[in-house]
Parts: structure tokens; C-alpha cells; sequence
């Protein structure tokens, strides 16, 4: 389906070795890529609709030294949605608290009532989209109770109830960035590693070639903040397991057949 890299760090580190093994998994991944650079004081989003292995920029880019105290990288292979800029990850929104949040989504949603309503307003086709949709809200619903910013504990437990909603009978590898917290989600079995390091955390689809890498937390929502572990959600049990009718009707229905 699609590949997720993520790294946070205490200090902004060069990560181009990272990168440029996580970006020559796009042979089997030819549908678009995504980079976004997430430091406290900056953002920068970069992607483009073609296989990354092909893109002449992103060839450019990697000759440079890319620095960062976090990062998001994503190469998709599409389930739902066409192969244009607006369905490339990583997808970005701010809450009405100004907390600017970035998603980049490994997987599908075959069924999620809550989130039905967004197909008619999302910029693009995605289930992916609308998962950072739903999230904005929930975030909104909550400052406009509390009536001020959300703390980092009450951040995270809307992401939880939120896996917690959405993970049932659909695959949810997610990677999601909001400024302090890089919260990461699996419940399909070995397909998210991460790797702990003195001062940063990665974690990847695929381990990479350096250090040890460990299986993620299954099938519940951990944060980190730089490079600890702050928080750990609810063991939910939702595992995902491939069901091919499923995807063929998924296709079948985007395609209007």
C-alpha cells in the first residue's frame, strides 16, 4: 500500500541516508512521495505525484544536507484516490487553537461512520485526507469545551479515542506530527519498526540498514516527545488482517463500477 518514515530528535540531525534508503523503496511504491520538515520555529512540505525514484528534484534534494528535529517521509502505492499532488501525503491542517498537525497514513478505511461526512468537503480522494479531517475536529470540539489550548495528555487521548474509533476492521499505520508529539499507531502485524538512539527516535515501514530495530508497539497509540516515550494509549486489540474481497469491492466502488 504505502511506505512511512518518521524521526524525531532532541537536536536537529542530517538524515539523508535515512532518506534516500526509505525513497529507493519506490520501485513497488510508484504512485507519489512526500517529505515535510517539522522543527519548532519552521515547516516545509515537499511532494510530487510520481515515483520517487524518477524525481529529478527529489534526486537534487538528497545532494544537500537535509537537517531536522523531525521528519515525515511517505511513498504511496494508491488504494483509493488518483495519482495527483492533492493525494500525496504527508496532509496538513491547524486546529483553532493554531496547533499546525501532519498525517501520513499507511492503509485503508473501509468503514468509519464518523468519517463519512468529509468525502464532500476533503481536497482530494483519499481515506487518509479524512483521517486528519476527523482529528481536526475532535481537536476543535475540545479547545471550544475547555475554552484554551489543549494540554500535550489531553492531546493525546483524543488520537486514542480516535484509533480506538477507526481501527476496527480497517488497517491504521499512522505517523502524526503536531508540533511537540510524534504519535505513531499500528495494528497490522510487522509492518512498523522503530529505532532508539541517545538523543532520536525512527521509525519506519521497513527497517533500515543502521542500528536495531524493534517491532512498534502493537495495536496501541504510543507518543514520544523528541526522543522519550511521554505517552502510551490503549491496548484496543484491533488487529488488521488482509481480507483481497474487501479491497476489490474498494475498487470497485471508487471506480464506480
Amino acid at each position: 500500500m504505502c511506505e512511512l518514515f518518521g524521526f524525531t530528535s532532541r537536536t536537529p540531525q542530517k538524515v539523508n541516508q535515512e532518506l534516500r534508503e526509505f525513497f529507493s523503496h519506490s520501485t513497488e511504491h510508484p504512485n507519489g512521495w512526500g517529505l515535510a520538515l517539522l522543527d519548532k520555529n519552521s515547516f516545509s512540505m515537499e511532494k510530487e505525484p510520481i515515483r520517487a525514484i524518477d524525481s529529478l528534484y527529489l534526486k537534487e534534494r538528497l545532494r544537500e544536507a537535509i537537517v531536522a528535529q523531525t521528519a515525515l517521509a511517505h511513498i504511496r502505492l494508491a488504494t483509493i484516490g488518483n495519482m495527483e499532488w492533492r493525494n500525496c501525503h504527508p496532509f496538513t491542517g491547524t486546529d483553532n487553537s493554531g496547533r499546525h498537525w501532519t498525517l501520513i497514513h499507511n492503509g485503508t478505511i473501509f468503514e468509519c461512520k464518523p468519517m463519512e461526512k468529509y468525502i464532500s468537503i476533503q481536497k482530494g480522494d483519499t481515506d487518509s485526507e479524512r483521517i486528519l479531517l476527523f482529528l481536526l475536529d475532535q481537536m476543535n470540539e475540545k479547545i471550544a469545551e475547555k475554552g484554551k489550548k489543549l494540554t500535550a495528555e489531553e492531546r493525546f487521548h483524543i488520537v486514542d479515542e480516535l484509533v480506538i474509533t477507526a481501527s476496527p476492521e480497517n488497517k491504521l499505520n499512522l505517523l502524526i506530527y503536531d508540533g511537540e508529539l510524534l504519535y505513531a499507531h499500528t495494528n497490522y502485524r510487522n509492518s512498523l519498526y522503530q529505532k532508539k538512539t541517545e538523543d532520536s527516535v525512527f521509525v519506519s515501514t521497513r527497517p533500515l540498514a543502521l542500528g536495531k530495530w524493534e517491532p512498534l508497539p502493537f495495536t496501541q497509540l504510543v507518543a514520544f516527545h523528541q526522543e522519550k516515550l511521554v505517552f502510551e494509549g490503549t491496548i484496543h486489540g484491533n488487529e488488521y488482517f488482509l481480507d483481497q474481497k474487501k479491497m476489490e469491492l474498494l475498487f470497485l466502488a471508487f471506480a464506480e463500477l
